[in-house]
């Protein structure tokens, strides 16, 4: 199908599952659709003076609140919260004092990054409303009256490319917003043409409140130029510099002290390049002091924290978005954690017939009722347990596989996707290293009983194999091979245990049909691209299902086997990635499809990687 004609179908049958949180907590539920989330386990606003002295919290009631601006005056701060339902971000207001906090702009979609007018009457902020994807939006606080900035067709960029609008930032005189874009760019992956990932481009554009005098000040090819904010005067506006690349970096943990970006700042009028930093480290959040102070945050590494271009003392610390107070003499900025979550937590949902809920990743139903998943959030050993998490017990171990331990203590290495038999009494899985080791290591597909008996291995482990699924009738498992000459999709016979190809191209993640007529997998197009494809088992009838520029991939059936659901990029990025921190596709959203490609809709809306869906009918969920 065509990404053009889905954008220009698929918002108004997609919005009509996106309702608000007082019609879901009414409607009734068919069941729980569990699904993973990367992102932090919490997140909560602190101020202080500048120098970070008198930390305290800004609200004594925090609930899950990030990317908090002042007001011009400095007598309130906004900020967005998820308070109503956990991945449902909405834009709040409170006073200084963290006291009168008030809801500015809520709804089912992404709203975001908020920043008032000088005058107060006014808000700019981030919202995937209407389209699904990132727009500048400005709301008129007396009258609510919301409009799209930057949803022009004078504004907006190629549709097949990420085409997102960030970080709006008001000028002082309040005639104008800057923000960062990256329109009018492709996809592409890190490390290429190895990353599955995607790294991002951004230039920095300023447009008049009234939508008009849209043009870009600041671009550099093959860099990342982000969150922009005006000088003083309003004659210059400031933003970090990385290159393209980085922001991949700059979102790992691995590779976060490396990355190396500097704060810039461009004349509005004459395009007039000044460099304010120079050396190593992760420099971003920029804000203007006065004419000849900067103040910004050192993202990562053993100098974390705030920085001032002046020399004056900052102060170390693990932050996160900070802003200035319009005097200087105070800082608001958010501290996250990463924790485990709990199996079976209570998520937003945007689809009023299902309950959502959380899950470690690949979770597998049998058809007993029994839950197999991967303990990423652990160690990346295999457990089975009731849907809701309870009876939980581990039936394979990892730290007994013999792999690199400092591999399985960052993910990199473990036992992933298991795969319940048609008679509930095996589980197979891959197991060994995955990700980017992959391409030094290698990996071989296990299979164990359901009480954590009779393990045994069921290839050789010559050839990287992983991600396997059972065929209907238990006879057969499909999985992929990876290498620089070996790839695509095998079928293991477990009678005889005789292997044949069924593809030869870049394919994963392999899906047996419940009824067993169909298998669904993820195909590398091209360098950057990957889309979802289905066959027959004996290799005829490929048809292919997504088209997106974007990366399609981790494609699962419904139990029925009417329906695939699979996490997408096609709608771009929800914020600068590199402002992330410990993720891999920020911008990725599940969706759902008829099992012929047709009726696509979106079944996620957040600014949080989604993926790894599992509809858990109400029926099954009501015996745990």
């Amino acid at each position: 199908m065509d990404r053009r004609l889905f954008l220009m179908s698929a918002p108004a049958a997609a919005v009509a599952t996106l309702k608000s949180p007082a019609s879901l907590a009414a409607a009734p539920r068919r069941g729980v659709m569990l699904m993973n989330r990367i992102g932090p386990s919490s997140s909560t606003l602190y101020i202080a003076n500048a120098d970070g002295t008198n930390e305290r919290k800004l609200l004594q009631n925090s609930v899950f609140e990030y990317h908090a601006t002042f007001s011009a005056d400095g007598a309130s701060i906004i900020f967005t919260s998820e308070r109503n339902g956990r991945g449902n971000s909405d834009v709040y207001r409170a006073r200084r004092d963290g006291t009168d906090i008030q809801p500015l702009v809520t709804g089912s979609a992404v709203e975001d990054a908020g920043v008032l007018s000088p005058d107060g009457s006014q808000v700019a902020f981030v919202s995937t409303r209407g389209s699904h994807r990132a727009n500048i939006w400005v709301m008129d606080l007396k009258s609510h009256k919301v409009r799209n900035l930057t949803g022009g067709p004078d504004v907006q960029g190629d549709p097949e490319g990420p085409d997102g609008f960030f970080r709006p930032a008001w000028s002082p005189d309040g005639l104008w917003l800057a923000f960062s874009s990256d329109r009018n760019t492709d996809w592409r992956g890190h490390d290429a043409p190895y990353g599955w990932e995607h790294t991002q481009e951004l230039s920095i554009y300023v447009i008049r409140a009234d939508g008009q005098g849209f043009r870009r000040i600041a671009s550099k090819p093959g860099y990342c130029l982000g969150s922009p904010k005006w000088s003083l005067d309003g004659k210059r506006v400031a933003f970090y510099e990385i290159t393209t690349e980085q922001t991949w970096g700059a979102r790992r943990p691995e590779a976060i002290a490396s990355v190396v970006s500097q704060i810039v700042s461009v004349d509005v009028m004459t395009g007039e390049r000044m460099e304010h930093t120079t050396g190593p480290g992760l420099k971003v959040f920029p804000q203007f002091l006065s004419a000849t102070e900067i103040a910004y945050h050192r993202k990562g590494g053993p100098d974390e924290g705030i920085v001032y271009t002046s020399g004056r003392p900052g102060f170390k610390a693990a932050l996160r978005s900070p802003s200035w107070s319009p005097d200087g003499k105070n800082i608001i900025y958010e501290k996250t954690v990463f924790r485990e979550w709990k199996q079976s937590q209570p998520l937003y949902s945007w689809d009023p017939e299902w309950e959502y809920r959380y899950t470690d990743v690949f979770p597998a139903l049998s058809r007993d009722g029994k839950l197999a998943l991967t303990e990423k959030d652990s160690n990346s050993s295999i457990a089975i347990m009731d849907p809701d998490g309870s009876n939980r017990k581990r039936i394979f171990e990892v730290a007994n596989a013999g792999l690199n331990p400092e591999l399985v203590k960052v993910g990199l290495a473990g036992a992933f996707t298991p795969t319940w038999s048609p008679d509930s009494q095996w589980i197979a899985f891959g197991v060994g290293d995955w990700f980017q080791t992959r391409r030094m290591g290698t990996a071989k597909i296990m299979r164990v009983r359901r009480d954590g008996t009779g393990l045994e291995q069921l290839t050789d482990g010559s050839v990287h194999s992983g991600f396997p699924s059972y065929s209907a009738d238990g006879k057969q498992i499909v999985y992929r091979v990876w290498g620089e000459s070996n790839t695509g999709l095998r079928i293991l016979s477990l009678g005889d245990r005789s292997t044949r190809v069924l593809t030869t191209e870049a394919d994963n993640l392999p899906g047996w049909s419940p009824d067993g007529s169909r298998i669904v997998f993820t195909r590398r197009v091209d360098a950057v691209n990957f889309d979802i494809y289905t066959i027959k088992p004996d290799g005829s009838d490929l048809l292919r299902l997504t088209t997106s520029r974007a990366n399609d991939g981790h494609a699962v059936w419904t139990a029925d086997g009417k329906q695939i659901m699979w996490s997408s990029g096609m709608y771009g990025f929800r914020e600068e990635a590199a402002l992330y921190d410990n993720t891999f596709q920020q911008y990725g959203q599940i969706c759902i499809m008829n099992a012929d490609g047709t009726n696509k809709r979106l079944l996620t809306d957040s600014l949080w990687e989604e993926s790894m869906p599992l509809y858990i009918p109400a029926a099954i969920w009501k015996r745990t």
